[in-house]
């Protein structure tokens, strides 16, 4: 008679088997049982073996551009935004000098679009118009061998003239690459990771109407914009 390890139950086993192989089968049992334990244990600290994770810090710089639209690009200096997250690398994997970064969005900072930070056309922006970035989503892929960065990017922009009006978000999303990202209206080529562990990330997004009259008309929408950020990103292993 087999043993069922899934159900194993020293009692029940004992009052079903014959007297005269209890004792050896209830053995053979517990022994399967406690073998199946090991593996399991070893397997588990196998997979707890194969991968390193890693602090992932994210800054921004200046010499970026924003653009939507037909309209030229607005020059921004995004210097003084952050963000940090985890990163984790597969050992055992073909890629294993790819790292699977996943960045908190409760830290990420990007400095709004203000007459403190863009310029259109060589002048600042008006006083009273500013736009807010708020990330919603992201994470991604890095390779720390070659330096190709990918990041999806999911944000809401916020535009606002002081007190007077505020729009309905414009929902951004994309993917920021260090490699080529082209649209039908609207293309940019990034930048790897350099030593100095600096990039230029790049991504196209289409913007679809968000039902005001205003935006939707000033903006043309539905339409592309393109995100282009200078960034530095660092790693650091966790204690």
């Amino acid at each position: 008679m087999g043993c069922q390890i899934h159900s194993l139950n020293p009692q029940l086993l004992y009052r079903t088997l014959p007297h005269s192989s209890r004792t050896k089968q209830l053995s053979l049992c517990f022994s399967s049982y406690n073998n199946l334990s090991e593996e399991n244990s070893i397997s588990t600290a196998t997979i707890k073996q194969t991968s390193e994770v890693y602090n992932v810090n994210f800054k921004t710089l200046g010499s970026c551009k924003l653009g939507i639209s037909r309209y030229p690009d607005f020059e921004y200096n995004a210097a003084g935004g952050k963000g940090s997250g985890t990163g984790t690398r597969i050992l055992e994997s073909d890629l294993n000098n790819e790292v699977s970064v996943d960045f908190d969005v409760e830290t990420v900072y990007i400095p709004p679009l203000s007459t403190a930070t863009t310029k259109f056309l060589g002048l600042p922006l008006p006083p009273f118009l500013k736009i807010d970035i708020v990330p919603e989503v992201f994470q991604g892929k890095i390779n720390q061998e070659s330096g190709k960065v990918d990041l999806k990017f999911k944000a809401k922009f916020l535009f606002s003239v002081g007190s007077i009006y505020k729009a309905p978000p414009l929902l951004v999303e994309t993917v920021l690459t260090s490699e080529e990202s082209k649209g039908e209206i609207r293309n940019g080529r990034g930048e790897k990771l350099n030593e100095d562990r600096i990039c230029r990330l790049v991504g196209v997004a289409k913007v679809e109407p968000i039902n005001d009259f205003f935006m939707d008309t000033f903006l043309s929408l539905p339409t592309e914009c393109l995100a282009d950020l200078n960034a530095i990103i660092s790693f650091s292993t966790t204690v």
